[in-house]
């Protein structure tokens, strides 16, 4: 009888603090082996899941809707298997990454991702913004689509405003699970802490490395070599070509200075994260951005006579398959039960 007496008393002592909402968090579970422990699951966490769904759904809409209109000539991102090969790479990636947090299985992975996806969409955005909205308003040769056009005259498509769509809902993905993150319980051993320092080193020198990629554009129009018929002289030819990230104006302007900064930050960011698979998830943000661009300027070069693949679209491609190794590492990094 005191025995049930002592518990029918705790038991209240436990009601009280729960109505009081001073109840203290149950202790974190105890770490066994190299064994992943997930505790606490908020409910943000299939939020951002969904959302990153959702973006990627809205993202493959995109990619074959018709992009842009400039002047009289009807883009679009696909129009074969490359291309549909290359526009789908980021949505299929949402898709998959989005469905592990909706399922709600290693979550700090799908919130590392999407954190990192959105800080570099953030960029992204406002050079869409200013491709439909304001690319006349100082009109330039670009590359839209696989074409080198002037953009004299810009109507905008659904695809373009599906793609809007759907990188503003990767940014709200992002500041949903940033939110989710502190409420999260993920844990392991420590498995990537004897190389975590290696891998952040390596992952400063691509982000510098990409950042110097990205000031030059992709693919350009080569320079031609003319002959002087008087003289026999021979003199090159530079025509004017795509616009570099960073000699765009406005919005075009502000959109690749946060895009470079935020690769940089990312690069920096995500292997000090924890645990492991949170790392794997923000190197593989950054991947996926890099190896797209450096894919788009291949199908670019490629789908047109009038451009040839540059060097820095070339760095951007083997960066962005560097960029995968070192995902691959953290990936397969392991420490032996104890």
């Amino acid at each position: 009888m005191p025995a049930r007496d002592a518990r029918t008393g705790t038991d209240r002592t436990r009601a009280t603090a729960r109505r009081n909402g001073v109840e203290k968090e149950p202790p974190a579970p105890v770490l066994t082996g190299d064994r992943l422990v997930v505790g606490t699951v908020p409910p943000l966490v299939p939020g951002t899941g969904v959302l990153l769904v959702l973006a990627g759904l809205v993202g493959i809409a995109a990619a074959f809707a018709p992009y842009l209109t400039v002047d009289g000539q009807q883009l679009r991102q696909v129009d074969g298997v490359g291309s549909a090969l290359v526009a789908l790479l980021v949505p299929g990636v949402q898709l998959a990454v989005g469905a592990t947090l909706i399922r709600r299985a290693v979550p700090k992975f799908g919130l590392a991702y999407a954190a990192v996806a959105a800080a570099l969409a953030v960029g992204q955005l406002l050079i869409e913004i200013y491709r439909g909205r304001s690319s006349t308003s100082r009109p330039g040769v670009e590359v839209l689509a696989g074409e080198v056009v002037l953009t004299s005259g810009i109507e905008v498509g659904a695809g373009w405003v599906l793609g809007l769509g759907a990188l503003a809902l990767t940014v709200v993905a992002g500041l949903v699970g940033t939110v989710a993150w502190g409420r999260t319980v993920m844990e392991d051993r420590g498995p990537l802490d004897a190389v975590r320092s290696l891998l952040a080193g390596a992952a400063v020198l691509l982000g510098v490395a990409t950042a110097v990629c990205l000031t030059v554009p992709t693919a350009d129009v080569p320079d031609q070599l003319r002959t002087d018929p008087a003289t026999g002289f021979e003199s090159v030819v530079t025509q004017e070509g795509p616009q570099a990230l960073l000699e765009r104006p406005g919005l075009a302007l502000l959109g690749g200075l946060l895009l470079t900064g935020a690769l940089l930050l990312c690069s920096v960011v995500a292997p000090s994260l924890r645990p492991r698979l949170a790392v794997v998830g923000g190197l593989l943000a950054v991947a996926v951005a890099v190896l797209a661009a450096g894919l788009v300027g291949l199908q670019d070069a490629a789908s047109s006579e009038e451009l040839e693949w540059t060097v820095p679209g070339m760095g951007l491609l083997a960066l962005g398959l560097a960029f995968l190794a070192l995902t691959a590492v953290a990936w397969r990094a392991r420490r032996s039960a104890v």
